[in-house]
């Protein structure tokens, strides 16, 4: 499947004002990348490489130490958001048919500066590049809004709280260590097979890139390299409600919140 490269030079976080009109070529190139094949490459976006590899150096070091040091840092400790924190290899099952995943992720959802973080220069890393793909996935929905003909502001609306506890986005950062071929289950993969639960997502990679749509398979005998990405999964807010945007019945309303929980049970196991 080849994936449509976009120039988003006319929206970057550069530009301070654009009108709707200014935006009509680009929204008819993203609605055509979104009908015809699901995924888009944006170009010229306004984020940098050097931003990206900044958030992997960071999260790299603190993947690299022992569980003992990451688990205070664990998903599910944070009383204010149960998704933010380190996820440990094996944990998740995005396929839920297969065995864990083989990897790790850190998942930024809370900003608070007073929560505990692994160090505060960790923090500030991962907060500002939060921010930026904050900024960035507001422009993608207004263009999304034009190329449907709806009100511009229509997914900016139900995005309103990206940032605070009342809103499920999430920056993840993802690490795939070594795999010993030796120990892997039947069926297992670096991340199982998958759809993912909120309005869009962008995927951030290295210079070598590697990724591939939906999974991340396993490597090839003899190959012992690690993997990283990064992953911005954005989110309505928790009281948004969900509804056909041509006003039909085809799908039953539903909150934001309610949705991603129902996801999480099935990724993480049910209680």
């Amino acid at each position: 499947m080849k994936i449509p490269v976009v120039d988003f030079g006319s929206y970057s976080l550069s530009e301070k004002t654009v009108l709707d009109e200014q935006l009509t070529p680009l929204s008819k190139e993203l609605k055509t990348a979104f009908t015809e094949v699901g995924f888009v490459y944006l170009k010229n976006t306004g984020i940098s490489q050097e931003e990206v590899n900044n958030v992997m150096d960071i999260s790299k070091k603190f993947f690299l130490q022992s569980d003992e040091l990451k688990l205070p840092f664990s998903r599910g400790s944070f009383s204010n958001n149960m998704n933010h924190g380190w996820v440990s290899s094996e944990t998740e099952r995005l396929n839920p048919r297969r065995p864990g995943d083989l990897k790790e992720a850190f998942n930024t959802v809370c900003l608070h500066p007073d929560i505990k973080w692994p160090s505060s220069g960790f923090r500030e890393v991962q907060t500002a590049f939060f921010l930026r793909c904050k900024d960035l996935c507001l422009r993608v929905l207004r263009v999304m809004a034009l190329s449907l003909g709806l009100q511009p502001a229509v997914f900016l609306n139900a995005h309103s709280l990206i940032g605070s506890d009342e809103n499920g986005t999430t920056l993840r950062s993802l690490y795939y260590p070594p795999v010993d071929s030796g120990t892997v289950k039947e069926g297992q993969l670096r991340c199982g097979e998958h759809s993912d639960y909120g309005s869009i997502t962008m995927v951030f990679q290295s210079q070598e890139g590697g990724l591939q749509v939906h999974k991340v398979l396993m490597p090839p005998p003899g190959d012992s390299s690690t993997r990283q990405s990064l992953a911005f999964f954005v989110q309505p807010d928790d009281e948004a409600l969900i509804t056909c945007c041509d006003g039909s019945d085809k799908y039953p309303p539903v909150k934001s919140g309610t949705y991603l929980i129902e996801r999480f049970q099935d990724s993480y196991g049910r209680n």
